[in-house]
């Protein structure tokens, strides 16, 4: 009998969550104002292994699962600095599937042929630039070299285990106000990496309905 290799049955634990949905659950203040007029985006949540990392030490996943994220320019109008998904807005005619691949491989420099498109998830709201985004789940197949092309946009791109992830020791929460409210939303804290607004609500979400989340304390708070 022909042995998995590590990480697969994480691949087809997501191409299920493809195949029936995810409720975001999106607090009230996660609503555009202008629903009409926002720009159509897409991010590619693209999952692998990292060659690097041992696996076998438990948990929900294995140790040598990853996701590719990248940090954005300081110099950027909308969400500078902060820890992001490769992606960016649709253009007509394209599927939000085709445009997060053609964003991953011009932000990343990334090898299109070794991605896995699984398919997408619901729209989820990102208020503070009136875009509606579509999270597009992957699989790095043939995992290819990546870095940051254009360091206008984006100064920096890795791979972070999605078992650091999972640490409750690198969980906590972002405080911050929004429309006269203050929301609490879920962070990672990795290494000098905090991962937090719309990154951190995908990555949460999806944790959530795959069944990985570890408990963690909720009452710890980051600043941003």
């Amino acid at each position: 009998m022909t042995a998995t290799p590590p990480g697969t049955g994480a691949r087809d634990q997501l191409a299920a969550l493809v195949r029936r949905g995810i409720d975001w659950h999106a607090d009230a203040t996660r609503v555009l104002a202008v629903p009409d007029g926002a720009r159509h985006a897409a991010v590619l949540v693209l999952f692998g292994r990292l060659d690097s990392v041992p696996a076998g030490a438990g948990g929900p996943v294995p140790d040598e699962l990853d996701v590719l994220l990248q940090r954005r320019a300081a110099t950027l109008g909308h969400h500078p600095g902060q820890v992001s998904f490769p992606g960016g807005g649709v253009e007509p005619g394209e599927t939000p599937e085709q445009a997060a691949v053609r964003e991953a491989v011009e932000e990343t420099g990334l090898d299109p042929a070794g991605v896995e498109v699984l398919g997408r998830l619901a729209d989820l709201a990102l208020p503070v630039s009136n875009h509606r985004v579509t999270p597009v789940p992957a699989w790095w197949a043939r995992p290819s070299a990546v870095a940051a092309v254009d360091h206008a946009e984006t100064v920096d791109v890795f791979r972070v285990p999605v078992a650091d992830l999972l640490d409750p020791a690198h969980r906590a929460v972002v405080a911050h106000h929004r429309g006269g409210a203050t929301v609490r939303t879920p962070a990672f804290e990795v290494a000098d990496v905090l991962v937090w607004g719309f990154t951190a609500i995908v990555l949460d979400g999806l944790f959530d309905a795959l069944g990985w989340t570890r408990p963690w304390p909720r009452e710890r708070t980051v600043q941003p």
